[in-house]
This record gives structure tokens, C-alpha cells and sequence, in this order.
């Protein structure tokens, strides 16, 4: 019977999925390279926020681990297992430190996938290079994640979050060209990174920014940080924020009678996990960009991708908010890996699994809108560089406008 492993650091405990995990032969990991004869699984590790500030985010891992539990039901990737070992990071740098060796140096991965967020890779990413292990579709936009020249040994996958600051820099030139902008960003990369994409964006107009106010990831409330912003007289507000802070925000402005034009950023537009939190009302015309589908559209009802999405979902999860885009985040970043190490083949080398992984052109997930494809380079290490504004308006998010393709090289 096939299984798969999910390990959680908070019980240091090895759940397993059937029994056959226990029967396991010893790793047969050498040089990255997995044996065909004694060995036939294939061991990926993830590190998630189970817990901490950031844990809203730790569904895109339960989600992961059900995917390869339907891989490994339908027989496997070219006949191997999947096992898949996630340990809980608590959003720490410096956990995640500890439990990335766990998983290298112990557990002898293969590969570390989907690991959650930006200070926890950047933390990490030195020592997987290092060691030589693919850090695979990191689950963050930094655009340090996709340079293979510093970093040829990792790779990200939503969209940086630079092209993502530009696209909204696009949006408020178009539609407030006159107007005062006030940020609130995270004070990590995710958004310095952002900030700067904004900026860039708005180029000369760079002095439309009335205030920025960073805020660390520990502290309780943004309501001092809302507050201070309003105070700003700005008339649109930039929330580069990650769901607690996102939905706080959200709160603190409605308390406040305060209605910019209100762009949040995509980590935090989740309906489930921010939007319903804050509240529907006060969340009412909020824009943020978009590259997946929303499962809980039913514009998507007859798309072909979205009924294996959720035939996946009625199998393995059901009983998870389809609202919560963080769900379709991870479905479309398991089945894009599952799709590299088919085309590996037998060469299960580390090195082959990156030169697949740079080698995808118009690839595309079930969950990815149409015209928007993964496509990798050996030059390329970003694999979704296109985006959508969406309108949150009565309980769903609308599209509008065309697919902006935010490309940060030639």
C-alpha cells in the first residue's frame, strides 16, 4: 500500500498514512542520487509554520502532503513512492535552520520543497546550496530565490514580488495618478522586495509615498501602524502584509473610517484566511492581483483543470475551505513538482531534478488562470511571472483587465 510520512517538530513524532511506512528500507541517498534497486521511494522535505505568526499559511502543506498521497495511490511517480516529511518551522529562522539539517543530514531528502516563506528560506538557502540540495519552488516571491547565478541550487515559484509591486504601481498611476500613497510592509524581504517593486513602478512618481511603516512579524496589533498611516493623508494604501497583519489591517481601517483605495498584497488576499476574518463588509473593494484560479468562483465550474482540482479535494481534503486560495497554492506547486521528477525519469540526480526544473516552457497547472504558464530557464529560475488585478466585491474576487506579464529581465 503506498504512504507517506508527515513528520511535525511540535510532537517530534512520525505520523504515517499506512503501515507499510514502518517497513521502510534504509535511505540509499548518495550524492543525490536515489537507487532504482534499493531504494524505490523518493524523499522530499517541506518545512511549514504549523504554528506561530504565520501559521494561516500551514494549510498549503497539509494540502502538499495529500496530493502525493493520491500520486502514490495511482501508482507513484515512474514507479517510486513519494514520502513526504514536514517539520514544523514556527515562521524561526532560526527552527528552520535546525529542522532543514533534520531533514538533510538525517531523514537524507532528496530535495527540500515548498518551504514557507521568505526569512525562513533565506535562512536555509545558503547551507541547501552549500550541501548541494534543491531548494525547490520555495513558497515565496523574493526575488532572491530565483538567481541561479549566486543560487543555482534554488528556485521559487509564485510570481517576485517585485513584478507584483510594479503591476500595482501600473494600477495606481492609472487610477489615482494624484494620489498619496501610504505602505505598511512586513520587514523582511518579502516587503523590502515588494517596496522596491513599487517604486520602481511608479518611477518619477516615486514621491507619491506619503509614509511607510515596516512592522516585525512578533509584534501583536497593526493598529498603532493603521492609525499613523491615516494620520498620513493618503487616499491609497499599499498592505504588504502576511494574513494576521493582513486582516488586522483591514479591521483597524473600517474602525477607523478610513477608505483608501485599498491594494493588498496576493500572500494575504485569501478570502478564508483573511478576507472573512476581517470581515466581508470592511473587506469590500479591495484590489490585489491574481495567478490561480479561485476555487470557490463558479466561473471555474466547467474548467477541466478545476474539476480534477476538486475531485482531488472531494478524495483527499474535504473538508477544506476552497476559499482559501492558499489551497489552490499548494495543489499547483506538488503537481508542478510531481511534473519534474516524471521527467527526470531514473535519473534521480540533484543535479538532473534542477535541469528539469529550468527546463519547463508553457507548463500548465490546473490551478494556474488561463494564459499564465510556468516557464524556467537555466537564466530563469522564476516560474510565474504573469498577473491579473481582481476586485473583491460581495464575497468573491472579480477579475478585471488583461494578463500583465512583470518579467524583471529581457
Amino acid at each position: 500500500m503506498p504512504s507517506i510520512v508527515f513528520r511535525r517538530s511540535r510532537r517530534d513524532a512520525l505520523l504515517t498514512l499506512s503501515a507499510a511506512a514502518l517497513t521502510l528500507a534504509s535511505p540509499a541517498l548518495a550524492e543525490g542520487v536515489v537507487s532504482e534497486r534499493a531504494d524505490r521511494v523518493i524523499r522530499i522535505g517541506n518545512l511549514m509554520p504549523y504554528s506561530g505568526p504565520a501559521s494561516a499559511y500551514s494549510i498549503v502543506g497539509r494540502i502538499e502532503q495529500a496530493y502525493f498521497k493520491m500520486i502514490n495511490d495511482q501508482g507513484g511517480i515512474n514507479g517510486r513512492r513519494v514520502e513526504f516529511i514536514s517539520y514544523d518551522d514556527a515562521y524561526n529562522p532560526a527552527k528552520a535552520v535546525e529542522q532543514v539539517r533534520k531533514l538533510v543530514e538525517r531523514d537524507q531528502v532528496l530535495l527540500v520543497f515548498s518551504a514557507m516563506g521568505t526569512p525562513t528560506n533565506a535562512a536555509i538557502q545558503k547551507y541547501l546550496n552549500l550541501k548541494q540540495v534543491p531548494q525547490l519552488f520555495a513558497a515565496s516571491g523574493a526575488t532572491r530565490f530565483g538567481d541561479p547565478q549566486a543560487f543555482p541550487w534554488t528556485m521559487g515559484w509564485q510570481p517576485p514580488y517585485q513584478s507584483e509591486g510594479r503591476v500595482y504601481a501600473k494600477f495606481i498611476l492609472a487610477t489615482r495618478p494624484q494620489g498619496r500613497i501610504a505602505v505598511l510592509y512586513q520587514n523582511d524581504d518579502l516587503g523590502r522586495d515588494l517596496l522596491k517593486g513599487l517604486k520602481d513602478g511608479l518611477g518619477d512618481k516615486a514621491a507619491m509615498i506619503a509614509l511607510e511603516e515596516s512592522y516585525e512579524v512578533a509584534e501583536p496589533s497593526a493598529d498603532n501602524h493603521i492609525a499613523r498611516l491615516k494620520a498620513s493623508g493618503a487616499d491609497v494604501f499599499v498592505s504588504i502584509t502576511t494574513p494576521k497583519f493582513a486582516a488586522q489591517s483591514i479591521k483597524a481601517a473600517a474602525a477607523l473610517d478610513w477608505h483608501p483605495l485599498y491594494v493588498q498584497a496576493l500572500v494575504a488576499a485569501s478570502i478564508a484566511a483573511v478576507l472573512r476574518p476581517a470581515g466581508l463588509d470592511a473587506s469590500q473593494g479591495l484590489v490585489s492581483a491574481a495567478y490561480n484560479k479561485d476555487a470557490s468562483d463558479p466561473q471555474w465550474r466547467d474548467d477541466a483543470g478545476m474539476q480534477r482540482f476538486h475531485a482531488f479535494l472531494d478524495g483527499y481534503a474535504p473538508d477544506v475551505d476552497r476559499g482559501d486560495n492558499s489551497v489552490a497554492y499548494g495543489y499547483g506547486a506538488a503537481q508542478c513538482l510531481v511534473e519534474v521528477l516524471r521527467r527526470a525519469g531514473d535519473d534521480l540526480s540533484r543535479a538532473n531534478i534542477m535541469k528539469q526544473a529550468a527546463s519547463l516552457q508553457g507548463y500548465a497547472p490546473d490551478t494556474l488562470l488561463p494564459g499564465i504558464t510556468v516557464n524556467t530557464a537555466a537564466d530563469d529560475f522564476h516560474p510565474i511571472e504573469q498577473l491579473r488585478m481582481m476586485r473583491f466585491s460581495g464575497d468573491h474576487w472579480e477579475l478585471f483587465g488583461p494578463v500583465i506579464d512583470g518579467k524583471l529581465r529581457d
